[in-house]
């Protein structure tokens, strides 16, 4: 069986280290979180998979992007039938894979991964766990708490529906070809929130706005978004977006709200 080359287009680095991989996938969660089936996001040559189809918990499908990964899995693979599938994870529906609760994971293509995980909130009624290999800096921002300089947009919004855990470190060597930066697991666990109890489209917009201009206190970056007259003396908006907490955002979304009227 001739091996899948690597797609520079496609972000593709594939993993070589069996014990990382045994790691990754051992980081699972499945009976803690109720669910018993597993999207694995681009499986390159299988070696997350191997280790996900050895695991009696988990009903396992594969989608893939690349044909020659799809080809090459076939091969390898034949019992999955059409739970191997290839497509484009971005563009796809779960519902047609699975009306289920269901986990993520993958060593996912770097230049794609906000996508990756916008996507994951879009679904955040089915995906109740994500396990996947980013860069660091992008693990990082995911994982980051308020105050620090890698806290931002997409720490907030994961924070808000999902807790993130940075689960360890993984150098370039362990890849083929080796990425220039350095990479890093994290865990995305589903909390308890079915909705924020706040309007959660201008919740959205005041994150938004507060980091795009993250230097301005959020009195300036987000008065587009307030009735002025009115919000004289809320200390939140003294503050830059950096220090609030999700609690935060939603509190100051709300009073926004309130004042609107």
């Amino acid at each position: 069986m001739s091996l899948v080359r690597a797609k520079k287009h496609l972000g593709q680095h594939f993993l070589t280290d069996k014990n990382i991989a045994a790691k990754i996938v051992g980081s699972l969660r499945p009976a803690e979180n109720n669910y018993n089936e597993v999207l694995e996001v681009g499986p390159g040559m299988g070696i997350l998979s191997d280790f996900l189809l050895q695991r009696d918990d988990l009903q396992t499908y594969l989608i893939d992007i690349d044909t020659e990964s799809y080809e090459f899995l076939q091969k390898k693979y034949p019992q999955l039938g059409d739970r191997l599938i290839n497509d484009d994870f971005l563009e796809m529906d779960f519902g047609k894979v699975s009306q289920q609760r269901f986990g993520i994971i993958g060593n996912f293509p770097y230049n794609i991964s906000s996508q990756i995980l916008f996507k994951v909130l879009d679904n955040r009624r089915q995906v109740v766990e994500v396990v996947g290999m980013f860069q660091k800096e992008v693990a990082e921002r995911c994982s980051a708490k308020p105050g620090s300089k890698e806290y931002g947009i997409l720490s907030v919004f994961l924070q808000a529906y999902y807790q993130v855990e940075y689960l360890f470190t993984v150098k370039a060597g362990v890849f083929n070809p080796p990425p220039k930066v350095l990479s890093a697991v994290i865990r995305l666990t589903r909390n308890q929130t079915a909705e924020l109890a706040c309007d959660e489209k201008l919740f959205w917009q005041v994150v938004k706005a507060g980091f795009n201009q993250r230097r301005k206190t959020l009195r300036n970056a987000v008065s587009s978004l307030i009735n002025k007259e009115k919000m004289t003396t809320e200390p939140l908006l003294e503050l830059r977006a950096e220090r609030l907490s999700v609690a935060d955002f939603v509190a100051l979304t709300n009073k926004i709200t309130e004042n609107r009227a």
